[in-house]
């Protein structure tokens, strides 16, 4: 069974799915930065590049947006076969100054803008409509095929009586909802493509047509299925907003939402503040005594795998396998826990039998199974590697809570002491040997003037010797190690 918290302070919302007393996925809604991922917003083309194939869009942000090609919706036969439509020249399909109606995709992230797209879909409590789509799909985690055939006949008969055009896809929770929900989730999409058609006409361009809902509603609109227990809400303000949310669009679901009124905070209390601290941290241990190393980069993220004191009972071969296969459970989770997206490569350890490593393989792509992120594994990467991606939406847990070290500049090193009493050396010759002054004073770090007192002594005699100038060493607290100066006195 899961549960959903959800934890409010003045300018932040945060909310946690557990499964089983385990915290599986996190997010976090901050007033100084909301995400954006679903909003509309009416943009203006600012500049085409054939060579990419893409525009950029003003909509109002930091930055300006990108939209490809492959994602502006443009007329399609009737008797057209279905599947995506080959990728026009993007100077046949917008033109700069244009306005459109676009999407966000993804969160700007980085340097990098958001991402756009024209084909507009809107999420409701069963259904997602799209006004540019064609058909009816049903959302794949809905296993029993005959459910699937009378949602997808029930979809298209309600659709054909409203005349309503675009299409559809059927979301999970509606496995077993009843004709009335769906045609009131349709009756309500309907509603709101109207509204959103009618302020794109009004709004300037630039601006906001349409925003998502908040956080809080967001999760019991896309997670509150029949296999969540409850959601506990420490907030009474944001407690009766959610009653009033699910009244009007879930009313069977009101019974599961309860407020936390509790003395001990609630993530605290279900561990969820312990996960986030560890989910921040580079190393992982695994029960057995193995550990997982997790690198982020620009580009992308590496995760090393480590027997550590994991020595095992048996043969190494089996010691391996067993700590590959608890690792590839640890890494499915810890991808949903701190939201890494993009391309993922996997050191797991080397195996010698080679259905050791399908069953690895095949058990890795289990786990995974319960991401609602796209997921796809690229089996067979050159030195025995698992390369994988996973759709990225939004900044990782990392990114959002944290910045790059002011000393280290976010390369997660610095130089030693050592190195930088020698930069010091050479420093002080160039400018010695450039101006005439009394003496040079030395402002360092107290660890590298401790050491250019003691082990660099001599080092710092001969510097005297050579710049014929007496040397005064000043230890500054502020300092970062890296950081010194020489001021010519």
């Amino acid at each position: 069974m899961r549960d959903i918290l959800v934890n409010v302070t003045p300018r932040e919302t945060r909310a946690a799915l557990v499964e089983n007393g385990v915290t599986q996925e996190l997010y976090i809604e901050r007033a100084s930065r909301r995400g954006i991922v679903g909003n509309l917003y009416k943009g203006r083309v600012s500049r085409v590049l054939p060579g990419m194939q893409a525009a950029f869009l003003e909509i109002g942000l930091v930055r300006t947006a990108f939209l490809h090609a492959a994602d502006i919706a443009r007329a399609v036969p009737a008797d057209a076969e279905l599947g995506a439509p080959p990728v026009e020249d993007i100077g046949k399909l917008v033109l700069p100054g244009q306005d459109l109606l676009v999407q966000v995709l993804k969160d700007p992230l980085g340097s990098k803008g958001a991402r756009l797209t024209t084909f507009v879909s809107l999420p409701s409590r069963f259904l997602v409509y799209m006004p540019f789509g064609r058909g009816t799909g049903v959302s794949a985690r809905i296993a029993d095929e005959a459910e699937r055939e009378r949602l997808r006949a029930l979809v298209r008969e309600l659709a054909d009586i409203q005349q309503a055009g675009g299409g559809y896809i059927v979301r999970t929770a509606a496995h077993g909802a009843p004709p009335e929900a769906l045609r009131a989730d349709m009756l309500y999409l309907a509603r709101l493509w109207e509204h959103i058609r009618q302020e794109q006409l009004r709004v300037a361009t630039g601006s906001l047509v349409h925003a998502d809902l908040p956080l809080g509603a967001r999760m019991l609109r896309d997670e509150l299925g029949p296999d969540v227990r409850r959601v506990l809400v420490d907030d009474a303000g944001e407690y009766a907003r959610l009653c009033q949310f699910a009244l009007a669009f879930m009313p069977e679901a009101v019974t599961r939402i309860e407020q936390y009124a509790g003395a001990r905070p609630l993530f605290e209390l279900h561990g969820v503040e312990e996960e986030i601290n560890s989910a921040l941290e580079r190393q992982v241990q695994l029960q057995s005594g193995g550990y997982l190393v997790f690198d982020q980069t620009e580009s992308m993220t590496t995760i090393d795998v480590n027997t550590g004191a994991f020595v095992g009972n048996r043969n190494p071969e089996d010691t391996v396998f067993r700590t590959n296969l608890e690792a590839a459970v640890a890494i499915a989770r810890q991808l949903r826990l701190r939201n890494l997206g993009g391309i993922i490569i996997i050191d797991f350890i080397d195996m010698e039998d080679a259905a050791h490593r399908e069953q690895l393989l095949a058990a890795f792509q289990g786990a995974l199974a319960g991401d609602r992120a796209q997921t796809q594994v690229a089996a067979g990467a050159p030195l025995g590697l698992v390369a994988m991606t996973r759709k990225r939406t939004r900044e990782s847990l990392e990114h959002m809570l944290c910045e790059p070290c002011q000393s280290c500049a976010g390369r997660g090193f610095v130089r030693s002491v050592e190195t930088v009493c020698h930069e010091i050396y050479r420093e002080g010759l160039r400018q010695g040997a450039q101006f005439q002054v009394r003496e040079l004073v030395i402002l360092a770090h107290p660890e590298v003037v401790e050491r250019l007192l003691d082990e660099e002594a001599p080092g710092i005699a001969e510097l005297e010797q050579r710049v014929g100038k007496p040397i005064r060493l000043q230890s500054e607290a502020l300092y970062s190690v890296e950081q010194y100066d020489i001021v010519l006195a």
